[in-house]
């Protein structure tokens, strides 16, 4: 049985830093199918005439693999005319041993053209721009806590020990204090009470012990430099979130229906999720389909009968972590007890990595829910599913097994 042809005409794309080379494959009434194949630098320029070259051949459906960041370039040309698929490089992988650039670009026509190809979900271009910005600030947050954990290292090998006395080693009382060390190292013996926030000045003779250490020429040195690393990160993070805050104003009514939600008290909060999921939830089937996207679903792995790991999935490398982080603070909070009580009976039968998970799923889909019906978080929805009917009824075994998962030991009435 022969494939269905979806695509008449369309294009596949093989992707390179300094060149594309592209396909477009036409099919006639009879169903044979021509080629047509052409090489394009990824200057301006050279992309400005792949684009004119599609467009004279009257090709708007594009299939294109998503190579590191080279892809990014050729989509934000030929976005505004064509129709672009944009695929994950081992879905269009053809058969080693008779790959070529030419070859690839044709092997990706001929499955786009029969719509074999799962293309990637694709924001608008402001949604990805906020993505891109709200990635950097990732980083930035990582590269200042990496500075900081130097920071402490220092003062641990120089055994100052301020860390066991004070919350926040780069507080406003350690900064000065850090400051007074740093001017002289080799004395210690000052006096701590100007340098200190009021709520700390029962802790001064603490302080003193802890800032008895000796800090050599180069420890001081490396500690000065962390320390203007730090400042200066901080400064960068708090500029770049002026712009991201700039960008985001236009999805105000969003962001304050996240707000809603449990853990997502910060705005940056809501903006990561948006900046990852967007704002129009058509763009997912469902609320599983968004789930599975994020990676917060077991994968299928079945061989010959036998089911092998069903672990998470790798992808939404961002999001995934981020939904994570919320779902280990609300398990925390007795503010939600509909959420916080699903974890626990999770906890009891699946371990707390697996009940995190279900929690982080649970998570996205009330996100989900709230941005398609434009709705705040509604906890009754869950209290109400949490509810056994009355009516309901098991059968022997069924409670046995039920007794069993909650740890009891099953023994018969003559024993």
């Amino acid at each position: 049985m022969a494939l269905k042809i979806v695509y008449k005409i369309c294009c596949g794309i093989d992707v390179h830093k300094t060149f594309v080379v592209a396909c477009i494959a036409s099919t006639n009434k009879q169903g044979v199918t021509t080629y047509k194949s052409h090489r394009f630098s990824t200057y301006t320029k050279g992309l400005k005439e792949l684009l004119q070259w599609l467009l004279d051949y009257n090709c708007m459906d594009v299939c294109m693999e998503s190579t590191g960041k080279y892809w990014i370039p050729v989509y934000n040309v030929l976005e505004k005319s064509c129709s672009i698929v944009l695929a994950h490089p081992k879905y269009v992988k053809a058969i080693r041993g008779k790959k070529t650039d030419k070859k690839d670009a044709k092997w990706i026509a001929d499955l786009f053209k029969d719509d074999l190809v799962a293309g990637s979900f694709m924001p608008p271009a402001d949604i990805r721009q906020l993505r891109d910005l709200m990635r950097y600030r990732y980083k930035l947050t990582c590269f200042m806590s990496s500075e900081k954990n130097r920071l402490q290292n220092c003062l641990t090998v120089s055994n100052i020990q301020l860390a066991s006395v004070v919350s926040d080693t780069l507080g406003k009382s350690s900064k000065r204090i850090l400051d007074k060390i740093l001017k002289n190292p080799l004395d210690t013996s000052f006096d701590l009470e100007p340098l200190i926030h009021g709520s700390m000045k029962n802790k001064i003779s603490e302080l003193e012990l802890a800032i008895d250490g000796y800090i050599t020429p180069e420890q001081a040195g490396k500690l000065k430099i962390i320390k203007r690393h730090f400042e200066d990160l901080e400064s960068r993070k708090a500029e770049l979130e002026k712009l991201i805050l700039a960008l985001a104003s236009p999805y105000q009514q969003e962001l304050d229906l996240i707000l809603t939600a449990p853990s997502f008290s910060n705005p940056f909060s809501a903006i990561t999720v948006i900046s990852e999921i967007g704002v129009n939830m058509e763009a997912f089937p469902s609320a599983k389909h968004l789930c599975s996207w994020a990676g917060l679903t077991p994968t299928n792995n079945e061989s010959a009968g036998k089911k092998k790991s069903v672990r998470v999935s790798k992808a939404g490398c961002y999001i995934k972590p981020f939904l994570v982080q919320c779902a280990n603070s609300v398990v925390k909070s007795e503010k939600h007890p509909e959420i916080r009580n699903r974890y626990l009976r999770l906890r009891k039968r699946r371990g707390h990595k697996k009940a995190i998970i279900a929690i982080a799923r649970m998570l996205l889909t009330a996100l989900y829910n709230m941005l398609k019906n434009n709705e705040p978080y509604n906890a009754e929805l869950y209290r109400k599913s949490d509810v056994l009917p009355v009516d309901r009824e098991i059968t022997v075994e069924q409670a046995i097994l039920m007794a069993k998962f909650q740890g009891y030991k099953i023994k018969s009435a003559t024993e």
